[in-house]
């Protein structure tokens, strides 16, 4: 269970941020990241890449905004609610992620198929839809 001073500190930076909490909002920061990330490019036969496999050409560098931004998408799980566990192991993914991505060539080629924040995001979205079913619907209309 979360204590009262990481709590308050998840709200001290959202508000810092001037990030909303709420499982809708997160939802949709989500949808749009994940997109932005992993399939903003549709190559030829039907392959999607995005940012993040971009941003993994850069030695060192990339590998370590990349990493930042699936942080950043484990946060967000721990501000709708996600357990400790599942939060450990989109970490995991994210280290591996990092840790594929650090091997010259080999490591950006991994990242066209190995998609991390794509598997931590529909854990995210799992969990909201499980534990905040309202979050996914505007005016009776499921998004």
């Amino acid at each position: 269970m979360a204590t009262a001073a990481t709590l308050e500190g998840f709200d001290g930076l959202a508000t810092v941020l001037g990030v909303s909490r709420s499982p809708r909002d997160v939802r949709s920061r989500l949808i749009v990241l994940e997109r932005i990330l992993e399939g903003a490019v549709r190559l030829p036969g039907n392959q999607r890449v995005g940012l993040d496999a971009f941003i993994g050409l850069v030695p060192v560098v990339g590998d370590l905004i990349s990493a930042t931004i699936g942080t950043y998408l484990v946060w967000e799980a721990r501000n709708v609610g996600v357990s400790r566990w599942a939060c450990a192991r989109m970490l995991g993914r994210v280290g591996l992620d990092a840790a594929l991505g650090a091997i010259p060539v080999a490591g950006d080629l991994l990242d066209f198929f190995y998609r991390s924040n794509t598997r931590n995001v529909k854990r995210i979205l799992a969990h909201i839809e499980k534990h905040h079913p309202g979050a996914g619907v505007i005016d009776g209309v499921r998004l």
